[in-house]
């Protein structure tokens, strides 16, 4: 087997697991299917990185793909040498055994280059610094006489004025060329490290444990987790990485071997003794602060997207959007009723979102919520819509967090440790299942959204996704009414 070589993806993945590493390059069908929410993040990088090039009018892309580096390098050796050309989009090197394509290479001088590299994200983040000093590292060896390097990234306090996207409003420089630098000889020592890993002849040994997530989630998690207990202490709601590899080095991995005299929390100790017990935990108060409600009780969700680049006017990279709420209304004498709003068409949906749902919600009843998400939502549009200001705090007033309520009163081993609405309404409520909907989560919501508005999307899909998110954020809010009624006939 030949030995795989590095590329700077590749090195951030060995930096963070020499075996993620390994899988990627000798193993890659053991990963898990890019899940469509995944796919949205990988289709924003790309996204944000074609109009960033457009910064740059003059510059040229290398077309070659990845699959064919030699040829590209080759387009890039002849480009470089043409001063005509003033800026390079995906330039490929290959030094120490390391191939790059370097999203930026912008001309300054008759000679030298600085190194742009662009993200997506709203800051620069600790494992942008090794990205950016490993394509430094082969562009000096590859005799490119590098300037500057640093990182584009989305400016978030950027305000779109509804017209024409400024450019340079939206995306903001950080030269990072001295910290890079500094990193050069631990880059070197690192890729030594990792290619001497990939000439092995066997996959290095490593366990999971949170740095599965660090910086990245890693595609090989089921993989590597799939002999694990079902009550594995990683699902220990809270858990420490110091705690889980104190357990893990004595060899303690389920839940209910964990010893009695081991520090944890209260809400630890209890999720422990109902896994022991195989049974359930339920608060004397549970059922108080279930019936201490004034009627009608709501019972509420919204869905809402955040766009790189902001979609409407007067809002801002990644700004939170509302564009569906769900409202469950339960009547003193058991009457149940439905009201909902999906605004489908692409436009900015805010204020049409605000009116419909205070209209829903009148002026009176208890209205719960799962986590504190909605209120978020609504104090955010108090600061962009003054005028509903006093309404939109007197529902807020009217909130009653659901999560809370279960997370502080009732646990149930069928939660496998997550107090999410996706985990808790299955356990209680079996036959409100999310894998039964087309859309099982709230990132697919907004994934589905920007699809169903898109005008290239056929009338026949619109509709599909529109129903399909009906139903999803319908469930949400069902599922809510569902899960007080169960746990008040437990309590009693």
């Amino acid at each position: 087997m030949p030995v795989a070589l590095l590329s700077k993806s590749r090195f951030i993945s060995g930096l963070q697991c020499p075996l993620r590493l390994w899988y990627q390059c000798y193993e890659p069908k053991l990963a898990a299917v890019i899940s469509p929410g995944q796919q949205a993040i990988f289709d924003t990088g790309y996204e944000v990185g074609k109009l960033a090039t457009k910064l740059l009018p003059k510059g040229i892309l290398i077309e070659e793909d990845h699959m064919h580096h030699r040829e590209a390098e080759i387009t890039t050796a002849v480009l470089l040498k043409n001063k005509m050309v003033r800026a390079l989009f995906e330039g490929a090197f290959t030094f120490d055994g390391i191939r790059i394509r370097a999203d930026v290479l912008e001309r300054v001088g008759g000679r030298g280059w600085n190194l742009i590299e662009v993200k997506s994200s709203t800051s620069v983040k600790e494992v942008y610094k090794p990205d950016v000093a490993i394509q430094y590292h082969v562009l000096n060896g590859a005799g490119i006489d590098v300037h500057r390097a640093g990182i584009l990234h989305i400016n978030n306090q950027y305000l779109f004025d509804g017209s024409k996207i400024n450019l340079k409003g939206l995306f903001n420089f950080v030269d990072v060329t001295d910290e890079i630098l500094e990193l050069q000889d631990d880059i070197v020592r690192q890729a030594d490290v990792l290619k001497k890993m990939l000439s092995q002849a066997s996959a290095p040994i490593v366990s999971p444990s949170r740095h599965c997530f660090n910086p990245y989630k890693c595609e090989f998690w089921d993989h590597c987790t799939r002999n694990m207990p079902k009550f594995w202490i990683m699902n220990l709601s809270g858990i420490s990485n110091g705690k889980f590899l104190q357990l893990s080095e004595t060899g303690i991995e389920d839940i209910a071997d964990i010893p009695d005299e081991f520090p944890l929390s209260a809400i630890q100790e209890r999720i422990k003794d109902c896994v022991k017990n195989n049974s359930e935990y339920l608060s004397p108060a549970l059922i108080g602060e279930l019936q201490e409600v004034d009627y009608p009780i709501h019972f509420l969700d919204f869905e809402t997207f955040g766009s790189a680049i902001p979609r409407y006017a007067n809002t801002r990279p990644y700004q939170t959007i509302p564009f569906q709420w769900s409202d469950h209304k339960l009547s003193s004498s058991g009457d149940l009723s439905h009201s909902e709003y999906l605004c489908s068409e692409d436009k900015d949906p805010r204020i049409e979102f605000i009116e419909t749902l205070l209209s829903a919600l009148v002026s009176k009843g208890s209205i719960f919520i799962y986590t504190t998400y909605e209120k978020g939502v609504l104090e955010q549009m108090v600061e962009q819509f003054s005028q509903y200001k006093n309404r939109i705090t007197e529902i807020i007033n009217r909130f009653k967090d659901l999560h809370d309520i279960i997370r502080r009163n009732y646990y149930n081993p069928a939660f496998n440790g997550s107090f999410s609405l996706k985990s808790v309404l299955p356990a209680l409520v079996p036959s409100m299942k999310y894998s039964n909907l087309a859309i099982q989560e709230g990132t697919i919501a907004s994934v589905e959204y920007l699809r169903m508005i898109d005008t290239e999307t056929p009338c026949i899909e619109k509709c599909r996704i529109q129903k399909n998110l009906l139903d999803y954020c319908g469930q949400d809010t069902l599922g809510m009414v569902k899960i007080r009624d169960e746990l008040i006939k437990r309590a009693l």
